[in-house]
């Protein structure tokens, strides 16, 4: 695809040009999780909140208020296509057909309708939230976000001349390919695009996706982006995240329940899913404590993503706790997910597809080629493992304005649910500084879950 960014940005009606094209604009796993929600809980009333991890940025400065309320409201009234219900249909996925129920499609063309949503501005700063059925407000946080992250590009496309803005993209389409060129006939390796939820613009993501299908091969597993999979004929990947532990958590009705809360929900998926679509997220209350106190057959599942602790400390303990329980890590998926980009993606994949010798530590190499290079390092897979990458393949522009150089790096701006039937929703995760909720409800759950194994890390996007 040829894209002139430049000419488009400069002579294009952006107010006339929605962010989101279809419903389908969205993570494969809100779907997934869409089709649990409304099998299982289709009358939980929940609350989504937007937040944004670096106040420093006036988020409200940069984007024009009236932009935004036409973006939303543009969404509340798209539905799905008939063509995009028979694709979900009858496409396979993760090698099968028919994973989306016939009564759920029916009542995605029928029923799905997106809730209202709240929205204000406080010092400097855009107070978002949608509240309703879960059905009506799960499918908010792909879109809020998306089309916050674009009106911020747009705003910061305006300040450009068309001479800049062919600067800026050809900047990013070098730094872009440099990726790509380090990447390419890497043995074994397996790379996704996960970066809706903060890319640059719609098309710039489209534009990533298909050079990377274009120049990696089979190294390039798919895409999240439900969209660009069904338009391009690319796999659609993913399967859960956080927001259905956090609510089946603030559902419990003791300490008890809400330890239990945290399993309940994977025999729930499992028994969706018919045993499919087995990867697990444990980090939403912290990982160490969820495999301390996991049942065995979880050691069943597939593998694990790897949200918000150190890649390689989460993976070494994944891979012990596995061979603690039995079962093979070779047989296992590992995918990290997290502020990833190239010189992590080979670290970790020579890492985990390799042996290294006793004590040797991926701090001990300065490059990822020192590390193939290396005589501490053997070939031979301790875990599969696969990179989801997001922010920083789908919104690297750190650099390329070529009148300062800034203006156009990605912000950490997040939409998760805040309440679940009027009480408080809480993640933890496995770093202090992602904790979600209000601090007494944080310092109850670590009571409950503890605080073994978090540690404290910047916070990128």
């Amino acid at each position: 695809m040829i894209i002139n960014f430049a000419e488009r940005a400069h002579n294009h009606n952006w107010e006339l040009d929605p962010v989101i094209r279809s419903l389908l604009d969205t993570d494969f796993y809100k779907l997934l999780m869409l089709q649990f929600i409304w099998k299982h809980f289709p009358k939980t009333r929940v609350t989504f909140s937007l937040f944004n991890r670096h106040p420093a940025v006036r988020v409200a400065d940069l984007i024009h208020i009236d932009d935004l309320k036409m973006q939303l409201q543009h969404v509340r009234g798209l539905s799905f296509r008939k063509s995009e219900l028979v694709w979900l249909a009858g496409n396979t996925f993760y090698g099968r057909r028919g994973i989306f129920e016939p009564g759920f499609l029916e009542w995605l063309e029928r029923d799905f309708r997106l809730s209202d949503y709240d929205l204000r501005v406080r010092d400097g700063q855009i107070h978002l939230s949608f509240e309703g059925t879960w059905v009506e407000t799960t499918m908010w946080e792909l879109y809020s976000l998306a089309i916050l992250d674009e009106l911020k590009t747009r705003a910061q496309l305006k300040t450009l001349s068309e001479f800049g803005l062919d600067i800026l993209y050809a900047r990013a389409k070098t730094k872009l390919w440099s990726k790509i060129v380090r990447l390419r006939g890497v043995p074994d390796l397996s790379v996704g695009d996960f970066g809706t939820r903060r890319r640059h613009s719609f098309l710039w993501q489209e534009y990533v996706v298909e050079a990377m299908a274009a120049n990696l091969g089979t190294n390039f597993v798919g895409t999240s982006n439900t969209f660009l999979a069904y338009k391009h004929d690319l796999e659609a990947i993913g399967t859960n995240a956080h927001e259905i532990p956090m609510v089946m958590a603030a559902l419990a009705n003791d300490n008890e329940e809400l330890k239990a809360s945290q399993y309940r929900v994977l025999e729930l998926w499992q028994q969706t899913y018919e045993g499919a679509l087995l990867v697990m997220l444990p980090d939403t209350f912290g990982t160490t404590q969820f495999l301390a106190g996991a049942p065995d057959w979880v050691a069943d599942w597939t593998g694990q993503r790897v949200d918000s602790k150190d890649p390689y400390v989460a993976g070494d303990e994944y891979i012990e706790w596995l061979n603690q329980r039995g079962r093979d890590p070779r047989e296992k998926l590992l995918i990290a997910s997290d502020t990833l980009d190239v010189d992590i993606i080979l670290g970790l994949h020579a890492y985990f597809g390799g042996e290294l010798g006793k004590g040797v530590r991926p701090s001990d190499f300065r490059s990822a080629t020192d590390f193939y290079d290396s005589s501490k390092w053997t070939p031979g897979r301790r875990i599969r493992f696969s990179a989801g990458w997001g922010t920083l393949l789908t919104n690297d522009f750190r650099g390329c304005n070529p009148n300062d150089g800034g203006g156009f790096d990605p912000i950490s701006l997040i939409c998760k649910v805040s309440s679940a039937e009027g009480r408080p929703a809480v993640k933890l995760s496995d770093n202090f500084a992602k904790a979600l909720g209000p601090e007494e409800e944080i310092e109850r759950y670590r009571r409950v879950f503890g605080t073994v194994g978090v540690a404290n890390a910047p916070v990128l996007a």
